[in-house]
């Protein structure tokens, strides 16, 4: 994200305390910038309080911090409200992109007070895709808005990672699904050997279900076509969880993300006691044969 800034001509100044060629400290990182100060954090979500709270310190009034992680929005309320008593702006920043975001741009969805966030807009406008990244809706008129550059000030503190967090819910199940399908694929008896990094390459150029995911799976199954160098063990990082938890709360039914959810715990499991209590009950009711643990057998 520097390097994206940088190249549009921002003065940038940093600090990470593994890279040498950064700041000393936070406060010498402070001591660098002019006022109004806008201080972005990268980090992950269990260490914004931290940082937070010795930031502030060397904050001046109308000063910014922004979080650009994942971070949980209730948290988000909390900050803004804790840093709005110090005259201190809060800034909720998700940021969607990857590791592909220094040359195609960042997706962003922003939350906080105008004028914080009004500060932030050249910023903004040079970390986003722009709009060529995309063809213009039909029926949209006018000067392009923010948000056909890939960026958008959703409301105030907490709105940004509330976008984000749904935004990844729906990547949770997006990405579910295409496992799902090529996994039927990839099991039929009736077309053994379906040549799975044709059907991604045929599936990417014109079809109703392409997308960029799709354009990684055919990326991904042409490195390595039975992915036998990676482990089906999958991590979620919170932004599922809370979406889930959020829909509960609002009583909105969310079967799809929810078993993406449970569908990634399930990924980390094997030979688990309740499958085999399952196995046990079809044997005890039915007389169904269960498949015995070598290991048990030792």
């Amino acid at each position: 994200m520097t390097e994206r800034l940088r190249a549009a001509g921002h003065d940038i100044k940093t600090f990470d305390p593994n890279v040498d060629s950064t700041a000393s400290s936070l406060e010498q990182l402070v001591q660098q910038l002019d006022a109004p100060r806008s201080v972005w954090l990268m980090v992950p979500a269990g260490l914004v309080d931290s940082i937070v709270t010795e930031l502030a310190e060397h904050l001046a009034k109308g000063d910014s911090i922004i979080d650009g992680g994942n971070s949980y929005y209730i948290d988000d309320l909390r900050r803004a409200s804790e840093l709005r008593e110090r005259d201190l702006h809060y800034v909720d920043v998700g940021v969607s992109g990857g590791v592909w975001g220094r040359d195609r741009g960042y997706c962003m969805m922003v939350g906080g007070d105008d004028e914080a966030v009004g500060r932030l807009v050249p910023v903004l406008e040079a970390l986003a895709p722009g709009t060529a990244a995309a063809p213009r809706t039909p029926g949209r008129e006018g000067d392009p808005g923010p948000e056909e550059q890939g960026w958008l000030h959703c409301g105030p503190a907490g709105a940004g990672h509330f976008v984000k967090m749904v935004h990844n819910g729906i990547e949770y199940g997006l990405m579910q699904a295409y496992a799902e399908g090529f996994q039927v694929m990839k099991m039929s008896k009736y077309f053994p050997g379906m040549d799975m990094r044709a059907i991604a390459e045929a599936w990417r150029t014109g079809s109703v279900v392409r997308s960029w995911l799709l354009d990684l799976i055919a990326r991904g199954l042409a490195q390595d076509p039975d992915l036998a160098g990676i482990k089906g063990w999958v991590e979620d990082t919170g932004e599922g969880r809370w979406t889930v938890e959020a829909a509960i709360d609002e009583s909105v039914p969310t079967p799809v993300i929810a078993e993406s959810l449970f569908a990634r715990f399930r990924s980390r499991m094997e030979n688990t006691f309740g499958d085999r209590m399952l196995a046990m009950m079809r044997q005890q009711f039915g007389g169904h044969a269960v498949v015995k643990d070598a290991a048990s057998e030792k």
